[in-house]
């Protein structure tokens, strides 16, 4: 190993455990919570394959994350891993306000008031809605779902006061701080909350990996927070949470505009019709795929494991078609943040991912994997696209790639290659950002000699820590001259002495 590629090698880490972490190539997404918020079973989900923890700022202290985001870079720091942190932002979400005695029984029929002028404790009388403009926002005839959708109630009324009368459609108990969708409404409200502030200046503090905007209704939305992100000068990629219809309106757009996405199907299930569903997460994914945007599918995955521990049959078949879709990344959010299992759940979820990808991944829909002529990346696209393409006819042990926006690694992951994926880059943050996407192991590397000398150091680390050996066949993409950080416009074909 030459002096240059020993410096990026460090000598504690342990190959068997590095190996066995990037296994599986679609990955891991943990939502944070009181059953693994401690250091030790933090890493006991990192063991068991966890990418990337999410962080709800729908629940808890900006002390208590800051407390998790610190066991969550030492893990990164003493242990061959490079996780990667999610801030999740609320957004505005609506809710119901505190109900008498904890529980309201209602009955299909029933006529209720809800308001948002004055917090009242709800009874039949009077409900309170987190939403200043209800009255302005909705009409008569439009639907309001609470509590994901258990119970339905429709406009009839729009008082002179600023009430809305609703006749219940589905009842049974409200009870408080539930949710409210409103699937027929052109919301007004704006994309961050004041307490989405708090919190967004809170992640870029601590300098987290992601910030995912919740109910991104149009590409503005993304656009808004990047700026912010931009005067903040901050290097942290922004990831857009579709669960409203009007999202789906300006999709492509959001997509283009935003640097990962996430189909939220908690509340985009409650906002659209059931059997529309499946269909959207397919669309999401493939154009996600298409415009090389990594993506999560999230929400309610192996939801039956919070108490159980085996997941449903269909909870199975959910995970699987995921991974079979083409997602980047599956999630879990209650089964780890409050479940009694969280480290099984985890080994159960990546051995399904596993038993998909040995004996029946197939990603080669031809019209997801060209590279685009109209893109104003055409030609480092061209070379992205034909590096997958050749590493898999010639059967290539590795794939490798250099980036310094990130671009190159998430252009080659969305081409789906058979081959293992390393990426190299002297961005320290973007190590930890390429978490988030299939089947990449990214590493840090900032020399800038000759290309010739920073492919040999590549593979150099790459047989060190175990990933290739004498005789492999290695697919090398880079970009010449070394010092001008050109888009790719280099490939290369190695066999290792």
């Amino acid at each position: 190993m030459s002096k240059k590629a020993e410096k990026y090698f460090h000598k504690q880490m342990d190959k068997d455990a590095g190996l066995a972490h990037t296994f599986h190539r679609t990955k891991i997404v943990a939502t944070v919570g009181p059953a693994c918020d401690t250091y030790d079973k933090l890493l006991e989900l990192v063991k068991a394959g966890v990418n990337v923890f999410r962080l709800n700022f729908s629940h808890g202290t900006h002390e208590n994350k800051a407390e998790i985001i610190s066991h969550i870079r030492k893990i990164n720091k003493t242990e061959p891993y490079n996780i990667s942190i999610l801030g999740d932002l609320q957004g505005p979400k609506l809710r119901v306000g505190e109900i008498e005695n904890g529980s309201l029984k209602i009955e299909p029929g029933d006529i209720l008031t809800f308001t948002s002028k004055e917090k009242v404790v709800g009874t039949k009388e009077k409900i309170y809605i987190s939403y200043p403009n209800l009255h302005n926002d909705v009409k008569v005839g439009e639907k309001i779902m609470i509590d994901d959708g258990k119970l339905e109630v429709v406009v009839v009324d729009i008082t002179a006061g600023g009430d809305v009368k609703v006749q219940v459609t589905y009842g049974g108990n409200l009870l408080p701080k539930k949710g409210v969708n409103l699937p027929d409404t052109a919301i007004s409200l704006p994309a961050m909350t004041p307490k989405d502030f708090e919190d967004f200046a809170f992640i870029i503090k601590h300098e987290l990996d992601w910030v995912a905007l919740s109910f991104v209704r149009r590409a503005e939305d993304i656009v808004d927070l990047k700026k912010l992100v931009k005067e903040a000068n901050s290097s942290i990629k922004v990831m857009a949470k579709i669960e409203m219809p009007s999202a789906l309106v300006d999709l492509r757009n959001i997509i283009v505009e935003s640097d990962a996405v996430m189909v939220a199907r908690g509340d985009l299930g409650v906002e659209l019709p059931v059997e529309k569903v499946p269909m959207a997460q397919r669309d999401i994914i493939r154009k996600c795929i298409h415009r090389g945007k990594p993506v999560i599918v999230a929400t309610q995955m192996m939801e039956s494991m919070i108490d159980r521990v085996k997941p449903n049959r269909s909870e199975i078949t959910d995970v699987a078609n995921a991974v079979l879709e083409g997602a980047d990344a599956v999630m879990l959010s209650g089964e780890t943040a409050t479940g009694n299992h969280p480290a099984l759940v985890v080994q159960t979820m990546r051995k399904i991912i596993v038993e998909v990808e040995h004996t029946e991944y197939r990603y080669d829909r031809e019209e997801d994997l060209k590279a685009l002529a109209h893109s104003p990346s055409f030609l480092s696209d061209a070379i992205c696209y034909n590096a997958c393409k050749i590493a898999s006819d010639i059967a290539a042990n590795a794939l490798v790639g250099m980036t310094e926006s990130g671009y190159t690694g998430f252009m080659l992951s969305s081409y789906r290659p058979k081959s293992p994926l390393y990426i190299f880059t002297k961005k320290r943050s973007l190590v930890n950002q390429l978490s988030l996407s299939w089947g990449v192991r990214a590493f840090y590397y900032d020399e800038e000699e000759s290309l010739d000398d920073i492919i040999f150091d590549q593979i150099e680390i790459l047989k060190e820590r175990g990933f290739v050996k004498a005789g492999d066949t290695i697919v090398n993409t880079g970009s010449t001259p070394v010092h001008l950080h050109l888009p790719t416009n280099v490939l290369k074909i190695t066999k290792i002495d």
